[in-house]
């Protein structure tokens, strides 16, 4: 197996490992699924409640990433591309270090509507940029590849891959939150969750740092 398939193979593994990350933190929405479950006392409606938190998701993903599509055709800024995206990142990270209070306006949204309601979460918390570092490093140009065939190959390439980054996120993130929803509303019950509530902020927070930085050092060594 050669290093550019298994870097590319380890990268794929961090989007899917990304969407189970996302799918047991809280704030990308499983306890709206069990809510919703509960409250129209159908456990149907727990899946219906996932399909719109993965639609939202998977939209608020695509949204951030379809931009870089665009950028990356720009060969000869590739690298800088992505240490300024992976800067980006950290500075989210660090924002939400700082500020950790949660967005007034995710509070504001209907219950209904639960795919408005997790494209806001997601595009609120940074969900969308912890993916940038990992789909540049996807989309690196090999270094013989150059000039217009290079581009070609990129227009043609990079957004089929952004819609694959976020459908393989989005579903591994809906397979993790739906688990633990099921898992609650089933057989823990609310009482497991009101006692072992637990709060990913800080953790989410460096995680988007680390993700920064692994951006900009995977930026580094492909060059």
């Amino acid at each position: 197996m050669s290093d550019g398939f298994s870097s590319v193979a380890a990268l794929w593994g961090a989007v899917i490992f990304s969407g189970l990350y996302h799918g047991i933190n809280p704030g990308m929405g499983w306890p709206l699924a069990v809510s919703a479950a509960l409250m129209e006392r159908n456990p149907k409606a727990m899946p219906k409640a996932l399909a719109m938190l993965a639609l939202g998701h998977f939209l608020a993903m695509i949204g951030i990433l379809l931009p870089f599509t665009l950028m990356v055709v720009l060969i000869e800024w590739e690298v800088e591309i992505r240490i300024a995206a992976g800067f980006l990142v950290m500075a989210m990270g660090i924002y939400l270090v700082i500020n950790r209070r949660h967005p007034k306006f995710l509070a504001r949204v209907h219950p209904a509507r639960l795919a408005l309601w997790s494209f806001l979460a997601a595009l609120a918390h940074g969900a969308g940029l912890m993916l940038v570092p990992i789909y540049l490093g996807i989309c690196a140009i090999d270094a013989t590849e150059t000039g217009h065939l290079a581009a070609q190959n990129l227009m043609g390439d990079t957004i089929f891959t952004a819609f694959a980054v976020a459908a393989v996120h989005t579903f591994s993130m809906t397979i993790a939150g739906g688990l633990i929803a099921m898992a609650i509303y089933f057989w823990l019950g609310l009482k497991f969750l009101s006692r072992t509530w637990f709060n990913m902020d800080i953790v989410w927070a460096l995680s988007l740092v680390l993700v920064g930085a692994f951006g900009i050092y995977s930026a580094y060594m492909d060059h």
